[in-house]
This record gives structure tokens, C-alpha cells and sequence, in this order.
């Protein structure tokens, strides 16, 4: 049977959530005790648990990225793009609105003390990555990750595996990237917390958050023209 594309969107919007809540939440509660080992694996771990829970609904995207490296693959409608968009957007943001409620409940110096897991760049980053650096870090991480969803989804032997693939894959690029940019490799995940920063009062996040937008979008284009190539000569 065929799932109704509000179903998918819903899907979506529920994945792009717990993405957000769980992984920048255990950032901004517990980073210090975790470090970045454990905040990747938090990423990591919120998309293999949804990737069983949502992926025969939506195919548990739930990053623009991922949707707009499989629409470029000609997985995905230009309909479900903006309606996967959307969603995971929303999601994002109800995410991190939840995110700074449990905070401001908390003994924890208030929501801009823990920075609700934000993505940043030079004082904002915690090596002081010029915005250039950030760019092609994002590019990168991003390329590398929506890699391993068009190559394991694409394969019949692997597809039942997916969803561990992708998410150790999220985990694996969150090592090199939480102490430069904090890691985004998702537009959504990054705009939820950042507005939520500057509706608390600190615009830096906003201001810095295109790159987190842009970069990762382009790292999509980037993997899916190197996955297209690679398709091709397969083959050929």
C-alpha cells in the first residue's frame, strides 16, 4: 500500500524531532560529561532508532540534505522536496522550542549558557574556524554523509542495513566536526536551535546559520554528482 504523503511529512517532521532534541539536547545538557564521542553517537544513535521506526513510512530522511541529494538522484519528487523540506523544518524547530522549555526548567545557567547545541564558526567555534574553514568543512562532512544514505539505500543487499550504516556515518563525521563547526550537515537541525538562541536574545547563531544551510546543501549536490558518476561506470 502506498503511504499518503501526509503521512510522510508527519514522518518526517516526528524523525527530524527526535534528531534534534536528542542530539543537540545531549550537547547542550551533558556535552561536557559525554565530550564528542558520546554527542556523536547521540546523533547517531536518534537515526538508527528512527530509521526502524519511520523509515517504511518516510524513508527517515530527515535532513533537507539527505532529501535533496536523493531528489537530485531522482528518488524524490520536487513535490515531496518542498513537503519533506517543510516538515523537517518544522521539526526542528518544535524540537528545539522543547529543548529550551526542559532547560529553562533546569539548574543550568538558562538556555544561552548551554547554547542548545548551535553550530558556529570563529569565537563561536571551538578551535575558531574562519567562516571559508566552516564552508568547506560542511561541504565535506555533508558529502561524505549523504554518500553513505545514496549508496546503502541503492543496494538491495545493504538496504535492510541502512539505517545503522547512515547512522555510524552521522557519527563517524560528528567526530572530526563537533570541534570545528559543532557539526551541522543538516539544515534543520541547525535552524531550530538557532532561532530558538536569538528568540532568547543571541543573534549569533541566526546571523551565522546560512552556512549551515547553504554548505550542506551543496555537499548534497556534491554527493550525489560523485554517486551518479560512480552509478554510471557501474554500470556502464
Amino acid at each position: 500500500m502506498e503511504v499518503s504523503p501526509m503521512k510522510k511529512y508527519a514522518a518526517e517532521c516526528f524523525g527530524t524531532f527526535v534528531l534534534t532534541l536528542f542530539g543537540c539536547g545531549s550537547a547542550a545538557v551533558a556535552g561536557a560529561t559525554l565530550g564528542t564521542l558520546g554527542i556523536a553517537m547521540a546523533f547517531g544513535l536518534s537515526i538508527v532508532a528512527m530509521a526502524f521506526v519511520i523509515g517504511n513510512v518516510s524513508g527517515c530522511h530527515i535532513n533537507p540534505a539527505v532529501s535533496f541529494g536523493l531528489f537530485l538522484d531522482k528518488r524524490l519528487s520536487a513535490k515531496d522536496l518542498v513537503g519533506y523540506w517543510v516538515a523537517q523544518f518544522v521539526g526542528g524547530i518544535i524540537a528545539a522550542a522543547v529543548l529550551a522549555l526542559i532547560i529553562g526548567m533546569c539548574d543550568l545557567g538558562g538556555v544561552l549558557a548551554t547554547g542548545l547545541g548551535c553550530d558556529g564558526y570563529e569565537a563561536a567555534s571551538a578551535v575558531g574556524l574562519s567562516m571559508i574553514g566552516a564552508v568547506i568543512v560542511e561541504i565535506i562532512l555533508t558529502c561524505i554523509f549523504v554518500l553513505s544514505v545514496l549508496g546503502s539505500t541503492a543496494d538491495e543487499k545493504t538496504a535492510p542495513f541502512a539505517g545503522i550504516i547512515i547512522g555510524l556515518t552521522l557519527a563517524f563525521v560528528h567526530i572530526m566536526g563537533i570541534p570545528l563547526t559543532g557539526t551541522s550537515v543538516n539544515p534543520a537541525r541547525s535552524f531550530g536551535p538557532a532561532l530558538m538562541m536569538a528568540v532568547n536574545g543571541d543573534m549569533t547563531a541566526l546571523s551565522q546559520v546560512w552556512v549551515f544551510i547553504v554548505a550542506p546543501l551543496v555537499g548534497a549536490a556534491c554527493a550525489a554528482g560523485i554517486w551518479i558518476a560512480f552509478k554510471n561506470k557501474k554500470t556502464a
